[in-house]
This record gives structure tokens, sequence and C-alpha cells, in this order.
């Protein structure tokens, strides 16, 4: 994963850090449940881009469920960071190994 995007998360995190309003313990709980709150925000969209609301018809597109993707992948490396200061180092070693158990061929 390019660097630059770790580099984005610590300012992010910095940044939540000085903003912080609550305890340490109770910010980084609110930085992990926040990733559930952006994957709601997924299910609404792609509900929109299906219009199955009839009350509300088609209020998304594909291109704001990307966006919303997007927001839970962010958050969540937000919240790994916000927990571990080694999250590029640990991320990187679970895709790893979720990629070698997912791509080994069982014979």
């Amino acid at each position: 994963m390019d660097a630059d995007i770790w580099q984005n998360v610590e300012r992010l995190v910095a940044w939540l850090d000085a903003e912080a309003k609550q305890p340490p313990d109770t910010e980084l709980l609110l930085r992990i449940l926040k990733v559930s709150e952006e994957a709601g925000e997924v299910a609404a969209a792609v509900v929109g881009a299906f219009g199955q609301n009839p009350r509300k018809g088609f209020t998304h597109t594909w291109q704001d469920v990307d966006a919303e993707l997007c927001d839970v992948i962010l958050t969540a490396m937000v919240a790994l960071r916000s927990r571990n200061p080694e999250a590029a180092r640990v991320f990187e070693a679970h895709v790893a190994g979720v990629t070698t158990r997912s791509l080994t061929s069982r014979g």
C-alpha cells in the first residue's frame, strides 16, 4: 500500500487527537465504533442505488456507494492506527496472511 496513504492516516489521527473531547480510551472506542456507522452508510447507499425504498425512490448512485466504501476503509485505518502505532505493518501482514490462506490451493 502506498506509504502516502499511511502518512495521511497519521495526519488524520493527529488531528482527531488534537480535537478529542473524551478520555483517550473513550476516543479509541468511538473511533472503532465509527467503522460500524460508516458501514451503515454503505448499506443506505446500496438501498438508495437500487431505489429499494418506495417512499424515497432512487437516492444514491453507485459512485456514492464507492465513496461510502472508501469512508469505511479510511475509518478502519484511522481506528487501527489509533489503537496500534504499527498499523501499517500489522495491516500489510494481515493482508498477506489472508491472501496466502485464500489463494493457496487445497488439494
